[in-house]
């Protein structure tokens, strides 16, 4: 008579079944979290299971169902009209952001002008050291 090892098999397909689903939790987790769209082709793929698998699962199929919901109401529509930039307000922007860049453009030459000057000075003073050091 052969062993009775329907247990060990139950067993094997309960945690199979329990690592997918929580594969399938965390797929639909990070496509949430990423606001991508939740399909359940992008969840069984995200999770590496497949979608009659994931259809059959009454609660899960109700989430993405949700999630899928969810995103398509999200708004996607654009600034209103009275909210929009105008073109003379993004003209005086640009000015504005042209003349700063010009404000630092002068003050780096003035600051590397000023840089060069003290270099050359402590150049000149370690020369003068040194010679002054040689006649000794």
């Amino acid at each position: 008579m052969r062993a009775d090892n329907s247990q060990h098999i139950i067993e094997a397909a309960r945690r199979r079944s329990e690592y997918t689903r929580s594969k399938a939790i965390q797929a639909l987790r990070s496509l949430d979290a990423a606001g991508e769209p939740v399909t359940f082709d992008a969840v069984a793929k995200h999770a590496g299971i497949s979608r009659s698998w994931l259809y059959g699962q009454s609660d899960l199929r109700a989430e993405v169902e949700r999630l899928r919901a969810a995103h398509r109401r999200a708004p996607a529509s654009p600034v209103p009209a009275r909210q929009r930039t105008s073109d003379a307000s993004l003209l005086r922007r640009l000015e504005a952001a042209n003349t700063r860049v010009r404000q630092l453009t002068q003050e780096n030459r003035r600051l590397r002008d000023q840089l060069a000057g003290a270099l050359g000075e402590q150049r000149a003073e370690r020369i003068t050291r040194d010679q002054a050091r040689g006649q000794r």
